[in-house]
């Protein structure tokens, strides 16, 4: 069993590794073989959207075999995003992630994500209801 700071250490990772550096290779070793599918295609297609795509960790806190974050998403709109033409805008919000790590690897992925700002940044006429997403097995 993974410590708290081990956990955290991958949540480092996964933020400078693959966000980051976009090192997708990564997630494989990084997740549960399901869940570094799912994030491989939500994560390029996220890239493809906004290139630029950087995250901040403003803040991680971990106990056992959970991790919760708070993080900056930073991004230009370059590409179609929820069906929208790219805005060339640039968007930065607020998004919460927690994960459980199982076997040293994270076995689930919860996001919540201001996409009502990121829609305002972007210009879009339509702004999703909320940003929560779960993406476990």
């Amino acid at each position: 069993m993974s410590t708290p700071e081990e956990n955290k250490a991958l949540v480092r990772r996964l933020v400078d590794e693959v966000i980051n550096e976009g090192d997708m290779d990564l997630l494989d070793e990084l997740f549960a073989p399901e869940l570094a599918s799912r994030l491989r295609h939500l994560f390029g297609s996220f890239r493809s959207a906004f290139p630029d795509w950087r995250e901040e960790i403003v803040e991680l806190v971990a106990e056992g075999a959970r991790v919760a974050g708070r993080f900056k998403c930073y991004g230009t709109h370059r590409g179609e995003f929820l069906g929208a033409a790219p805005t060339g805008r640039r968007q930065v919000v607020d998004e919460v992630f927690f994960l459980r790590v199982e076997g040293g690897r994270f076995v689930s992925f919860w996001a919540l994500e201001d996409n009502r700002a990121r829609s305002r940044q972007l210009a879009l006429a339509d702004a999703p209801d909320d940003g929560m997403k779960e993406t476990t097995p």
